[in-house]
């Protein structure tokens, strides 16, 4: 991780929304989140760092009321964890660059390439056009 913010960093520069799921890995109601419907060419950062996590061209339509994507930006992008929080076992899709909590990956996509559905929080995320 190259970010060096702190936890009270965080506080002062997200939401409290954003903040919530970033940093004390919350999850946004789901069909709440601006960026599901959200269907521009572009990229989408990490709100903490801002840093490049996925592509516009991997974004597909799952159904779950979460923005989902079929792979990141590259692989570098993003960690992926073993969570078994909640009585579940999951994986965790975290920012490589701060380490801040983005959702989770699943393994039921098998309409998409590679099968893998990254199921991420809208608030997680700012979404930048090219210019």
């Amino acid at each position: 991780m190259t970010d060096h913010l702190n936890d009270d960093d965080y506080a002062q520069k997200l939401n409290p929304a954003s903040y919530h799921v970033l940093r004390e890995k919350g999850t946004e109601p789901p069909f709440s989140g601006q960026l599901l419907t959200n269907h521009q060419d572009g990229n989408y950062c990490c709100s903490a760092c801002g840093r490049i996590v996925f592509n516009s061209k991997t974004k597909f339509d799952s159904g779950s009321g979460w923005p989902s994507f079929y792979e990141p930006e590259n692989r570098s992008a993003v960690r992926l964890l073993e969570d078994n929080t909640q009585g579940l076992h999951r994986v965790e899709v975290a920012c490589a660059n701060c380490g801040s909590h983005l959702g989770h990956v699943f393994d039921d996509a098998a309409d998409q390439p590679g099968g893998k559905r990254y199921c991420i929080n809208s608030v997680a995320l700012d979404f930048k056009r090219p210019v």
